[in-house]
């Protein structure tokens, strides 16, 4: 992982220009991923609740308490999206590779994503600067990405698993293929995102500065927060990492798209952030397994 952030970094020229490629390889990521769970299995449990508040209720106090303390509005809106976006679809993978239960992974960031469909055009029809957007616009913009991203791949992994059950137990068999989509994944989206930050004005640099440090504070506190309650629950990585890595990709498509354009440096910051934790956990889990 920090080789591919790397990578992305120092190669932005080039490899920016792949990112189209972006959404069709994180579909094929959990496509893979998927084929691990059956939807018989998928069930709201305990931990859900606590990670759902987290979701909507945290992204408000957080927003309201930064407001109340007089912090710039564009910061209060980078500090929004970094805990209002739903968990990232990787993050079944790396809760997969960390011993997390996948099912249970899987049931969340459906929940996670769909209810982030609703609760978005709202939320963004009393902050940001395009609330003049009628609600079904809205609705429609956040629904189709996560169509194509999480739903499609679910239900396709299903079909495969009842139409095709040879295929279905060649892939099922093959996780890996996940986790090295996800570096080349990895690498294209740190281009984008070194791409982007280069280009804003240097007038900004202050307030990229200070939105970088709120995405770390949150990233952090995000990943214990999620850690603890998975701790109550029985499952310390599900928790963690359905909490603590978030949908960058929609969280910047959304910043640009209703809040300030400048408030996305946030998620940018985020995505740095909470791949040098996972690259951490992953490198811890192996030393444990070795052992």
């Amino acid at each position: 992982m920090p080789v591919a952030m790397v990578v992305g970094a120092l190669f932005h020229d080039t490899i920016d220009g792949l990112d189209v490629l972006s959404p069709w390889l994180i579909a094929a990521m959990l496509f893979v991923t998927f084929t691990r769970v059956k939807a018989s299995e998928l069930k709201i449990e305990r931990l859900h609740y606590g990670q759902l508040a987290v979701q909507f209720i945290g992204s408000l106090l957080v927003y309201l308490l930064l407001r109340f303390c007089g912090v710039n509005e564009i910061i209060c809106q980078g500090a929004l999206i970094c805990v209002l976006v739903p968990t990232a679809m990787a993050s079944v993978v790396v809760g997969g590779m960390l011993g997390a239960n996948v099912t249970t992974m899987t049931t969340f960031t459906l929940l996670s994503n769909m209810l982030m469909a609703l609760v978005a055009p709202v939320v963004f029809s009393f902050v940001g600067t395009h609330t003049e957007l009628p609600f079904l616009t809205s609705f429609w913009l956040v629904f189709r990405r996560l169509l194509l991203l999480v739903v499609l791949p679910f239900l396709l992994s299903q079909l495969l698993g009842r139409w095709a059950p040879r295929a279905f137990e060649y892939v099922r068999s093959h996780q890996s293929w996940s986790f090295y989509l996800w570096i080349v994944s990895l690498t294209i989206l740190m281009a984008s995102t070194t791409t982007f930050i280069l280009a804003q004005p240097s007038e900004n640099v202050n307030l990229e500065i200070w939105l970088a440090v709120a995405a770390i504070v949150l990233c952090v506190s995000q990943f214990a927060v999620g850690r603890a309650l998975g701790r109550r629950c029985g499952d310390v990585a599900a928790g963690g990492q359905s909490v603590g890595q978030k949908n960058t990709l929609l969280a910047i498509l959304l910043a640009q798209s209703y809040l300030h354009p400048l408030s996305s440096v946030a998620p940018a910051a985020y995505i740095v952030c909470q791949n040098i934790i996972n690259s951490w956990q992953l490198s811890r889990n192996s030393k444990k397994r070795d052992k």
